[in-house]
């Protein structure tokens, strides 16, 4: 006889959150009691500011066109992609760009190719392969197979080859594939300063996400990305509590583990029991204070810290003559990423627009009054804006601990801390994106319930391949 399905508490309804309480439901059924706990607001990472009565993405902006489980969202909730608006970059070292896109294709190839040899080219095919191969995790998904950590993870996907990738940095990989010192310094630098605000020390396959990124397409959700996980909670009925979950006791019940979850709201302090928890919180000691008790042997703390991160939304006219136009109506790009030069004082900048994009709807010419997005590690102050812009009507900060700091832990965290007690976000340090969180809440929701059910010859099988193959 299959066992009920367990009731289950999920921390933090975020991205993770929402999408692990959704494929729970999907896998355990309607009947599952899913409590989803929030102190802050729904969507977490995936935020919003308003400028002018328009919301913008404050961050969390774009998704990647091979982002299959965020697709799937959008389809199943009837949202729809937001209408692209074309915009050209270029790469600035602090006194010149380094390299400037065109309108042309062929002429962008050309410059590369003048620039950096076939650099280009060798880096497309290293994304491409590890791409190609990470793309097994749906086939893996989709037949019910589940993994109990991320080693496992990843070795299932592409064997060692794909641990290693997260112990060795992207620069290392890429000039082992003949990748010249100058396209690293140049634009590898560019790509992983505006997506993780790190340097090229980050490792491989961390780079080799945020680069396939920038390499192929991306999308957002019209309306803004957060609506994927309002949808997700709405769809699965989840119960959402809003409260600061402070920690989790063991206590065990007719022979099985049962988690009591405390937490603290505007009505002060409670608790409740479930036979299942989910945590797609970040547990490191500098994000939480988060407690386990009467665990035997206890949790251990998570080593690691977090990247300091500064997004500034300025709605203003733009000092081109910074960047060498001294005729604001000359300027072409709008985004702008930066070499990792010592005097740069922020990461990249981009001319954005709103989440609602009409059909009539234009991008601001260089000359009028925009909204931009900077970032960069430290606050700006007024002389650095200055810097950046002529003048401006307002700027709206936003600081958050934003990815894990790469180079400052060397295992990966666990993803089971007890018998059926999970942890989503340590994926992170795998590699940082709305996909793979997805991935990692796919996986944490199959791998409870084989867990549940005993199906163990689903979870952290050998040659899954083949297996996938012999299935089909």
């Amino acid at each position: 006889r299959p066992r009920p399905s367990p009731p289950a508490a999920v921390v933090g309804a975020g991205l993770g959150g929402s999408a692990v309480a959704y494929f729970l439901q999907q896998h355990f059924g309607p009947q599952v009691q899913l409590d989803v706990y929030e102190a802050a607001g729904v969507g977490g990472r995936l935020a919003t500011v308003t400028v002018n009565k328009q919301q913008y993405e404050s961050r969390g902006a774009s998704i990647h066109a091979l982002s299959l489980h965020m697709q799937d969202f959008v389809k199943i909730l009837g949202l729809k992609h937001r209408r692209e608006v074309a915009g050209k970059s270029a790469i600035f070292s602090g006194e010149h760009f380094v390299l400037e896109e065109t309108d042309w294709y062929l002429l962008n190839l050309f410059r590369l190719w003048w620039h950096y040899g076939i650099s280009f080219l060798r880096l497309q095919m290293w994304v491409e392969e590890v791409m190609e191969k990470f793309m097994r995790i749906y086939k893996y998904q989709a037949h019910g197979y589940a993994f109990s950590s991320l080693e496992e993870l990843l070795r299932s996907l592409g064997g060692d080859a794909f641990v290693n990738m997260t112990q060795r940095s992207v620069a290392e990989s890429l000039l082992e594939v003949g990748v010249t010192q100058r396209f690293v310094d140049d634009v590898i630098a560019a790509v992983l300063r505006s997506s993780y605000g790190q340097s090229v020390l980050v490792p491989a396959f961390a780079g080799a996400m945020s680069l396939a990124g920038a390499q192929g397409s991306t999308w957002a959700v019209e309306g803004g990305n957060k609506l994927v996980c309002s949808g997700l909670l709405k769809l699965t009925k989840a119960n959402v509590i809003s409260a600061r979950v402070t920690g989790v006791s063991l206590h065990s019940s007719e022979g099985r583990a049962l988690y009591q979850v405390h937490y603290e709201g505007s009505e002060g302090q409670g608790s409740a029991f479930y036979d299942m928890v989910v945590v797609t919180t970040p547990l490191h000691p500098s994000r939480s204070n988060f407690t386990f008790e009467n665990f035997e042997p206890p949790i251990a703390d998570f080593p690691g810290a977090f990247q300091p991160s500064v997004t500034s939304v300025v709605h203003g006219y733009l000092n081109s003559s910074y960047f060498g136009f001294p005729d604001p109506k000359l300027f072409p790009f709008a985004s702008i990423l930066t070499t990792d030069t010592p005097d740069l004082f922020f990461n990249a900048m981009d001319n954005i627009c709103p989440v609602n994009i009409s059909a009539a709807f234009r991008r601001k010419q260089p000359q009028e009054a925009a909204v931009w997005r900077v970032l960069s590690q430290q606050p700006l102050d007024k002389q650095q804006l200055k810097t950046l812009f002529r003048s401006y009507y307002s700027v709206q900060v936003t600081e958050w601990q934003a990815y894990p700091r790469y180079d400052a832990a060397k295992s990966l965290p666990p993803i089971v801390l007890h018998e059926n007690l999970f942890y989503l976000s340590g994926v992170e340090w795998v590699a940082s994106s709305m996909e793979m969180i997805a991935v990692a809440a796919k996986n944490v929701a199959l791998l409870a319930y084989n867990r549940w059910h005993q199906e163990l010859e689903k979870i952290d099988q050998k040659d899954l391949m083949h297996k996938v193959k012999t299935e089909l």
